[in-house]
């Protein structure tokens, strides 16, 4: 089965001033689409520091707040497929200016928002235009870069796409600790501004032309199975994996997912998304690695803000500074990926970067403890950000190879759907282990309690904490009882998660990418063959 020359099926490229950009515009397109996906990124994760500020403001449930949250990644994952292929069709730089202006207004209103309903409402949009966005800036780059200089912004890509999130809870954080909250709606808009600038200016246009009609129902179907999937995994935790809700809504998001398959293998080449290209390496093991990576990386996020506020005591901002040096090893080894994978090749450049990421979370397993504090679990948080930053950036590239070029924003929006969902799937999971871990644990460390006080202990560590201030001398035992019993649950999530980058392990050595064939890379960065190549390239 080919998958890099599909009939009838023709491609148009052109750069800013009408021919290929030159090396000094494929600096300024990365930079360009490396900013509006930090604009996006780091609203996903944003608004979790505003929580509080947003429930008193609002007079607001904290079901309706967890909402204001949700909503926005659960429009984004739903549209991303649709709108990946659209701007295929219609032209990526029309798409990408498109989104950051819905984006951007969007995040507007958000600010200026006066009740709970107008919020909701502004981050459906802002999910709306985020996914008119993120699967165009990936697609944008595998269809401008000549293929010399495509593995290292493709790792650029991903290293924002990887750390952009601790980033920008970085930045919400030191917001909100020294302005209003409000205020977090500023640095979005302000990235989108300048992307917006940057786009216009530099970024070229690209579009495919298909003799085959847009696959209407697949989009829709695949919207369904999105919102239907993505909700059980927001919602389960909170509302119980059995109730109606969530068992309605995995019915749903099964039913959809099965007819979406069927379809597009009805539709085959007029498909939205080939499914059929699942069955080779380089789609499958990617998309297998991103997803288990994004997981086990969001799942740690749950775990590790509350050991640095309710068992260290640190403040909020504190808490993501000390997020920051595994974002920072990410994002740097997302760079260097690409010469580790001219080395060694894909799959062992996967490889190592999974075992990394492995015994990061065995060390923080077992040297994690309360006196200890953060230097206990330092060294595994390095090992993993250089694990996840290795094997990012040759998984994204295995996605976007395995489809063609005209179907690269269908490409880079299945790459961002795996990301979402391992991200929503790994903090179901790793959440409901640390809780399962945390409340076995504490059972036994309350003896003498009484019972209202024991019982609120049981439900996490920070309601242990704030009802052991009320409870007279039984406070301290409280609090060890609960910062003890979350290292014992930490552990726990740790194991699976180690367990899972094991199973993920040892699938890529056998299973993994084949390696591409050499390319000899120009050092300069701008040589006619590159131009060549820009312009000719169909696939990998």
């Amino acid at each position: 089965m080919s998958t890099n020359q599909p009939a009838q099926r023709t491609a148009s490229v052109a750069g800013g001033d009408g021919g290929t950009p030159d090396a000094r515009q494929l600096r300024t397109i990365l930079i360009a689409v490396s900013i509006a996906l930090m604009a996006v990124i780091a609203s996903v994760s944003g608004l979790n520091v505003a929580q509080t500020h947003m429930a008193v403001e609002f007079g607001a449930s904290q079901n309706t707040v967890l909402w204001i949250i949700n909503v926005y990644t659960l429009a984004l994952a739903a549209l991303l497929l649709p709108l990946g292929a659209i701007g295929d069709r219609l032209g990526r730089k029309p798409m990408l200016i498109a989104g950051l202006g819905v984006f951007g207004v969007a995040h507007v209103v958000a600010g200026l928002a006066p009740t709970a309903e107008v919020m909701i409402a502004a981050r459906v949009a802002s999910g709306i235009g985020a996914a008119m966005i993120m699967p165009i800036t990936l697609a944008v780059i595998t269809s401008t870069f000549p293929e010399e200089q495509r593995g290292k912004a493709i790792g650029v890509w991903t290293g924002v796409a990887g750390g952009g999130g601790i980033l920008g809870m970085f930045l919400s954080a030191l917001l909100v600790d020294i302005a209003d909250w409000r205020r977090l709606f500023v640095l979005p808009v302000v990235l989108v501004i300048v992307a917006l600038g940057m786009t216009l200016k530099s970024v070229p246009n690209s579009r495919e032309r298909s003799a085959h009609s847009f696959d209407t129902v697949g989009a829709l179907v695949s919207t369904v199975a999105v919102i239907g999937l993505i909700f059980v995994l927001q919602e389960g935790p909170e509302r119980g994996w059995t109730a109606p809700a969530t068992l309605i809504s995995l019915a749903v998001g099964l039913i959809a997912g099965i007819g979406f398959v069927a379809w597009e293998l009805h539709r085959r080449d007029a498909s939205l998304l080939d499914v059929r290209l699942f069955r080779e390496r380089g789609m499958a093991g990617g998309s297998i690695t991103l997803l288990v990576v994004f997981g086990v990386q969001a799942g740690i996020a749950v775990v590790l803000f509350p050991f640095f506020q309710a068992v260290l005591g640190w403040s909020g901002l504190l808490s993501t500074v000390a997020m920051m040096p595994m974002a920072v090893m990410m994002m740097m080894t997302s760079g260097l990926a690409p010469k580790t994978v001219a080395r060694i090749g894909s799959r062992s450049t996967m490889a190592v970067g999974i075992a990394l990421a492995g015994v990061g979370l065995v060390l923080m397993a077992l040297f994690v403890s309360v006196d200890g504090g953060y230097l206990t679990i330092l060294p595994g948080m390095l090992a993993m950000g250089i694990g996840m930053g290795l094997s990012m950036t040759p998984s994204t590239e295995a996605i976007t190879g395995s489809l063609p070029r005209e179907k690269q924003g269908v490409a880079s929006a299945l790459n961002d759907i795996t990301r979402e969902f391992g991200t929503a799937l790994g903090v179901a999971m790793l959440g409901a282990l640390l809780s399962a871990g945390y409340r076995n644990a504490i059972d036994d460390r309350l003896q003498g309690v009484p019972h209202g006080a024991a019982e609120t202990a049981r439900e996490g560590i920070a309601n242990a904490v704030e009802v052991s201030g009320s409870t007279g001398s039984h406070a301290q035992q409280i609090v060890h009882a609960a910062q003890q019993s979350f290292v014992d649950g930490w552990q726990q999530a740790m194991w699976a998660g180690a367990a899972v980058m094991g199973a993920l392990f040892v699938y890529i050595t056998l299973r993994g990418p084949k390696n591409p064939a050499p390319v000899a890379v120009d050092e300069a960065g701008a040589g006619a063959a590159e131009t060549i190549a820009a312009g000719d390239r169909v696939g990998t």
